[in-house]
Order: C-alpha cells, then structure tokens, then sequence
C-alpha cells in the first residue's frame, strides 16, 4: 500500500519521520525520495536481521536506524535528540522476512523448533506457550488472539499430546490443530492458533496500545499517523484509540473508513488482502 500511505502520510521537504516497523525498508525508500536533504527518517525494528538489510538497503546519512520496540519509541527517539516529529508509519504484523525464515518458527509450514520471537534476544517463545502454559490460560490465548472458535478443544488437545512429548516443531503444532479440524480447508486451519500464540509470544497489543500513546505524544501539530493493521484485533486497536483521540481534540481522523489494497495489489500480492490502514493528524 504504499500509494496509500504516501498520500496519507503526506511527507514534506525537510520532515523529520518514524517508520516504527521498517522491516526491509520498502516505505521508508519512498519517504526517502521526498524529504529533501535535510530530512530525517528515523527506523525502529525488534528483529536484528531486518535491521541488517535495511542498513545496506537504504544507505542514506539520513537514516537512524534503532533497535528495539515501537512501545518504547519516546526513549528510542529522545536519545537521539529527537522530541517531536513531522509523521509516523505503522505497519503492523509478521514481515515476510520472518515468514519465510523456517529457521524463525513462524509458518505452519516449517520443520523447525516452534519460536516466533521477533525479537531473538528475548526468553519466551511459541514453544512455551506450547509445552508450559496451564490449559485454561492457552484455551483463553487462543481464543482471543486468535478468534478461534475450536480454541477449546485444540487446547486440550496440545495437553493432551504434550504429555507424552513435547511439542518441538511447527509442523508438529500444525498437524495437531488440523487433527482437530480433520483436515484442511481454503485456509489452513492453524492460521488461527499460530497467530495467537505469535500474538501472545511478542506482547503484540500491548505494544501497540503503548506505540500509539507514544507517538501522539511525539507528533508535531499537524504531524500525521498512518497505521497499517493485518487483523481484526490490531484494526479494533487502532480505531478505538483515533476515536477517542479526536473525541479528546487530539486527533482529526483522516480515513473516515479505513483504505485497503487494490484489487490489482491484491492480484499481486495475496498477503496485503486483509491490510486496513488508517490515518489521523495530531
């Protein structure tokens, strides 16, 4: 969507702009070619690798790249001298970096150990929640995180298993939920149940109550807010907090309902079908 956001976010010359998810950089490149010389693009990410990449990809004095995560973008920026910015992008959700590193544990289709951590360094990982966590609490992870309407009976299913053995490998956790389902439908039916575990494994909707309360904070008058969500639980997230910002006249919501792909990026990319972006103005 990067039409979308370049409208929305609307860059000028000599901005100072957060790309709080920049993955590979992709909207950060095409801020990039708008901000002028004296602009500055400022990129937060958990996942070292990514960063990586990006560095080599953009190679611009005018990138400052961070690690860490979007709920401590304050810090992030202040040590840098940073206290308020022109605009600020969130684009929620797995980067296809992740899902396509079988290495990560991400994807349901993977022979390696269940992870799902974006941030390596942490301790907890998918296969904690997994093989630790009390029936009640996974039944209940399951249910939220991942709107799963079977979340009982894959719950006591995994304890069931576990107690034999534990549960080691993505594939391992995949065949478990599509036992339950008995077989595959258009969607396979571990969708559900990984993403609620990578949900719980990342704190992902803590971290983004706390990035949204961090960048108002940040946002010059004027300044803009663009969030990308991939999710219901993301989107409901992100519109509650533009509401009850523009309630308290601290935003003015920009996307009256939320913009989604084209139909021809949606052709091209299968992935981007489910992306809602909203927009706001401090």
């Amino acid at each position: 969507m990067q039409h979308e956001v370049m409208e929305m976010l609307n860059p000028g010359q000599d901005g100072i702009y957060v790309d709080a998810t920049i993955g590979l950089g992709g909207h950060a490149e095409e801020i990039l070619k708008v901000i002028g010389s004296e602009g500055r693009l400022i990129g937060i990410d958990r996942d070292d690798d990514a960063l990586k990449l990006t560095e080599k990809r953009l190679s611009d004095k005018r990138v400052i790249l961070k690690r860490g995560s979007f709920s401590d973008m304050k810090s992030l920026l202040y040590a840098d001298g940073f206290t308020e910015v022109d605009g600020i992008l969130f684009d929620l959700g797995l980067s296809m970096l992740q899902l396509k590193d079988a290495g990560r544990g991400f994807s349901f289709l993977s022979d390696k150990r269940l992870d799902m951590r974006m941030d390596k360094g942490q301790k907890l990982s998918a296969w904690d929640v997994a093989n630790r966590y009390p029936e009640p609490v996974l039944e209940r992870i399951i249910r939220e995180f991942g709107e799963e309407r079977l979340s009982r009976k894959i719950a006591r299913t995994i304890i069931q298993i576990r107690q034999k053995k534990p549960i080691d490998t993505c594939s391992e956790l995949s065949r478990i939920v599509e036992g339950v389902y008995g077989g595959r439908g258009r969607t396979h039916p571990a969708t559900r149940t990984f993403q609620a575990l990578r949900i719980e494994v990342n704190k992902e909707l803590e971290q983004i109550r706390e990035g949204l309360e961090a960048a108002l904070q940040l946002l010059k008058k004027g300044g803009r807010l663009c969030v990308i969500a991939y999710h219901s639980l993301e989107d409901r997230i992100v519109k509650t907090f533009m509401v009850y910002a523009s309630k308290q006249d601290l935003l003015k919501i920009i996307t009256k309902k939320p913009r989604q792909p084209s139909s021809e990026e949606m052709r091209l990319n299968p992935s981007s079908r489910s992306a809602k972006l909203r927009a706001a103005e401090k």
